[in-house]
């Protein structure tokens, strides 16, 4: 008897961003440059087992059938500690990140459909064109372990 096998292929480009601007102001450089249309998903990503939830925006070109989504690699928690008011208490903050091994990004710009390669680097020449924004660059997805969290 034959085996089955499945191999899913990646069917979504990924676009690392580097900025300091908050998602909201980001969505809307990008809505003004780009000439898309983010608008705040209805609930955030998160996880089983975890407290982070990760901010996500969403536009869909039904036009051109391509889905972008931008998503914040980065979820801060601020905890109030004044238990005992010892040596060790006090407030403090916990960073969590979406995809670990990249935790110098702070935004990924996923891409659904459409012409990959050449739509691609039309979008990061358009992106490096944003003053707000540092740097962005196509992101390998083999190099990602958790590549599955961006799977939605």
């Amino acid at each position: 008897m034959p085996i089955l096998t499945f191999d899913f292929e990646d069917d979504y480009s990924l676009i690392g961003i580097h900025s300091t601007e908050e998602d909201y102001k980001l969505a809307f450089l990008i809505n003004k440059h780009i000439k898309t249309k983010f608008k705040r998903f209805n609930f955030n990503l998160d996880f089983e087992g975890s407290n982070a939830e990760f901010p996500l925006f969403e536009y869909k070109d039904e036009h051109n059938f391509i889905n972008y989504y931008l998503i914040n690699n980065k979820h801060t928690q601020y905890v109030n500690n004044n238990k005992n008011g010892g040596l060790f208490d006090g407030n403090y903050s916990t960073t969590s990140y979406l995809i670990p091994e990249k935790k110098k990004v702070d935004f990924f710009l996923k891409i659904e459909g459409g012409d990959h390669e050449n739509y691609i680097a039309t979008t990061l020449e358009k992106l490096k064109q944003i003053n707000q924004i540092i740097t962005s660059y196509s992101i390998e997805l083999n190099s990602l372990k958790n590549k599955d969290y961006l799977i939605f």
